[in-house]
């Protein structure tokens, strides 16, 4: 009999691929889920390397490492490879592993097509990067790829837009995935408001991303079209206006941002809760504030442009639009305090990312707000203001949210808990480093240094110094990040199944919690 049982397992273990097939064929959503995770970590350190670049240049006045050419190469390359090879895929990757286990499906809707986006958005990674060495290198733009710039590339440039095609259809395929999961299969009694909160941002992300990523198409098609089939969309010789292209990558760009943020908004729900040991203040409020935030998302693109001559009616409506924004937001942030308030806080790693995004989160909400306002922002646009600004909401904000859910999920991914003392020692090299490299970009914004330049005037020279010692060290605190991360899978501790309830390297035991807030009975939910 034992060896029969034996036989039966073993034919039920042949059956499953192994090694490298397990990876390209694999339809499991938490595979898929560490596949993106794992793409997005190479692309974060590539797109890294770009910003190295960036900053070393910029250390002392003078041309030293690059030519101008190749540094507005790296600028665009930096941003492109961050903002769609690092940020998007990673919260893809978290969507693919949690989503389904939020909301009690076996797996995601379409686990074919989940694959098929991870492997489109891979190859058009492979095809964006190449654009570095092929004649006339890769746009020089900067990465709203604004014509007439941007024509000029060469024969880069189609591969480049290419590659801008596969990586919007990856995004359009996980996004639908997103949707038809979590509309059809939540579990029986799961309705949607009784989800966790970072099921509903990516909920809402997915609309977003199914609403924007056609418009970023048509608009980099007929920058091509414009390139090679003599039509004048936004040539002026044929009658185009160079403005339109603005409003049209706007319109996907600002929407953009925000696909960046929510679900790292949902992350930061999670973890507060987890680690105050309370339900999440005010849990409707939050949901509502996340889709307001998603309608405002698609009136306001035109404040990027307030330097173009719009009307001032048009200055007006964006102003006050954009500032609209700040109240759901002000909600979330204001929610996020009172989940913390007199709850029984406990500072691991996942809080303290959680707690330094809320701080700088909030330094970049407020620098956007200084943006919105027309009249300033004719001072503050394309210098490095602008630069700190979106730094600020990007890196400690959504980086530093993904950074959380790393550290909160890794020991369900791996069944290991890391090394507790590492990790808190690359939150503090990270927080630190973090505002070193960007709060001067602020004052050097602010004294009139123009953005992606690879030479400056010599009064920007002192703050330039100090933003790329802090690069430099934001930098290599990101390879502890990558051991950590590769020690914990590797093994180590074994992780408990309440791994959160008394952490490890901990002492104490969480103290029960006080009357003022016991939660006896579930609140009714309508």
């Amino acid at each position: 009999m034992a060896h029969h049982e034996h036989t039966a397992d073993h034919a039920h273990h042949d059956d499953k691929p192994q090694g490298i097939t397990r990876w390209l064929t694999t339809t499991n959503h938490k595979d898929i889920g560490t596949m993106y995770l794992v793409f997005s970590l190479a692309m974060f350190l590539i797109g890294g390397l770009f910003a190295m670049v960036i900053r070393a240049e910029l250390f002392q006045p003078g041309l030293q490492f690059v030519d101008p050419g190749f540094f507005n190469q790296m600028t665009t390359m930096h941003a492109l490879v961050m903002v769609f090879g690092a940020v998007m895929p990673a919260t893809v990757g978290l969507a693919n592993w949690m989503i389904p286990m939020q909301i009690g499906a076996p797996d995601m809707a379409l686990p074919r097509m989940n694959l098929f986006s991870f492997w489109l958005l891979f190859f058009a990674f492979m095809l964006l990067l190449s654009t570095l060495f092929l004649p006339g290198g890769a746009p020089a733009s900067g990465w709203t790829l604004y014509p007439p710039l941007v024509l000029q590339t060469g024969n880069a440039f189609p591969v480049a837009v290419f590659a801008i095609h596969l990586m919007g259809a990856s995004s359009i395929m996980g996004s639908i995935n997103v949707i038809v999961t979590i509309m059809n299969m939540r579990a029986p009694g799961m309705s949607l408001l009784k989800m966790p909160l970072f099921s509903w941002s990516w909920l809402i992300t997915a609309y977003l991303l199914i609403a924007v990523m056609p418009v970023l198409a048509g608009g980099v098609t007929m920058l091509l079209t414009d390139h090679f089939f003599a039509t004048s969309f936004f040539n002026p010789a044929g009658g185009g206006d160079p403005v339109l292209f603005q409003h049209v990558f706007w319109f996907f760009g600002h929407p953009e941002v925000y696909i960046m943020i929510l679900p790292a908004f949902g992350i930061v729900s999670e973890i507060l809760q987890t680690f105050s040991r309370k339900p999440i203040f005010g849990y409707e409020a939050m949901v509502y504030a996340i889709a307001s935030i998603a309608f405002l998302s698609f009136i306001v693109w035109a404040h990027h442009m307030f330097t173009v001559g719009m009307p001032l009616a048009g200055q007006m409506f964006f102003t006050l639009s954009t500032m609209l924004i700040a109240i759901p937001t002000g909600v979330k942030v204001f929610n996020w305090t009172a989940t913390m308030w007199r709850g029984s806080i406990s500072f691991e790693p996942p809080m303290l990312f959680a707690i330094a995004f809320l701080f700088l989160f909030t330094i970049g909400g407020f620098s956007g707000l200084m943006l919105a306002i027309a009249p300033a922002d004719f001072q503050y646009h394309d210098t490095y203001f602008v630069v700190a600004h979106f730094h600020y909401v990007l890196v400690p904000g959504a980086v530093f949210a993904i950074m959380a859910a790393v550290y909160y999920w890794l020991p369900k991914w791996t069944g290991h808990m890391y090394d507790m003392k590492l990790a808190n020692f690359h939150f503090w090299m990270s927080t630190i480093f973090v505002n070193v490299l960007f709060f001067p970009q602020h004052f050097l914004g602010l004294a009139g240094m123009p953005r992606r330049i690879p030479d400056y005037a010599t009064q920007f020279a002192d703050w330039n110094m100090v933003s790329s010692i802090g690069g430099f060290g934001f930098g290599l605190s990101q390879l502890l990040f990558v051991y950590i991360i590769i020690k914990a899978a590797r093994g180590g501790q074994k992780a408990t199944a309440e791994v959160w309830d008394n952490p490890p390297g901990l002492e104490w035991t969480v103290p029960s919690p006080a009357p003022y807030h016991t939660f006896d009975t579930a609140p009714e939910v309508k």
